[in-house]
């Protein structure tokens, strides 16, 4: 897949009316009209999407959202965002579309659209090696000398929150620099999706490891999260469906997680 250069784009919550009608944003006509399709990354969640330093972004969905701009036949226009933000940003016409592993829940799903499940991931602890065998359940999890560390705005954040009362919880700011913590031991575990967790496994080898859960604690689809505009849905979908079909999205996340 041929890449087109990227232009980095500068960067309350809508309001009812916004939260039940949804994003009346750039429709697919405006996005063409403009030549630019501008996509949402947070730029901290590899293998989907990483900034490295102050480079450029890598990984699956950055190849994927150059891909899309070209079959629209526009510019790709890169715009940082984070999970914090990334419902703000969308409502206010930041973005017309979320790449990055962007997990599909039922208050996204009210403002905005989904495209085709691009995968399925669950969360699993991350933790240092020779803890693998501990923290293999909630329950081994939540107890008050245990040490969880979180990033902030996403699922992640919500899945502590529901799910981890009995440790004590963290929020550490940045996403890139996280499993330091863990790696460091100035926390025990971190929770988040299955293929985070491989990746920083595999980049901390010997440090860190996936805990010997023996299945995810729960399971969601990941896909992209856009403008609701029925023609940018069909358009969406229509470029995404031989993409899976044919695996050049598991050829992309496979690469990025090497």
């Amino acid at each position: 897949m041929a890449m087109r250069p990227v232009r980095i784009g500068a960067l309350a919550l809508g309001c009812l009316a916004a939260a039940q009608t949804g994003v009346s944003a750039r429709p697919l006509a405006a996005i063409r009209d403009s030549g630019t399709l501008r996509v949402g990354l947070t730029g901290d969640y590899a293998p989907y999407a990483i900034r490295r330093g102050e480079g450029a972004m890598t990984g699956a969905d950055v190849t994927m959202a150059h891909d899309l701009a070209r079959s629209l036949g526009v510019t790709l226009e890169i715009v940082p965002t984070t999970w914090k933000s990334l419902r703000d940003d969308l409502l206010a016409d930041r973005y017309d579309i979320a790449m990055g592993g962007v997990s599909v829940t039922p208050d996204r799903a009210a403002v905005a659209d989904f495209s085709l499940p691009v995968t399925q991931d669950g969360k699993r602890p991350i933790v240092r090696c020779a803890d693998a065998q501990r923290f293999v359940s909630l329950d081994a999890i939540n107890r008050p000398e245990v040490r969880v560390v979180v990033n902030p705005g996403g699922t992640n954040e919500r899945f502590a929150t529901a799910h981890v009362r009995g440790a004590a919880v963290r929020v550490h700011p940045d996403n890139r620099t996280i499993f330091e913590e863990v790696a460091e031991g100035r926390a025990d575990l971190m929770i988040t999706d299955g293929a985070e967790v491989d990746y920083q496994s595999r980049r901390h080898k010997g440090v860190l490891c996936p805990a010997a859960v023996p299945a995810p604690f729960d399971r969601a689809d990941k896909a992209y999260w856009m403008t609701r505009d029925p023609a940018l849905k069909a358009a969406v979908d229509g470029w995404l469906q031989p993409v899976l079909t044919s695996g050049a999205y598991a050829r992309a996340l496979e690469a990025a997680a090497e």
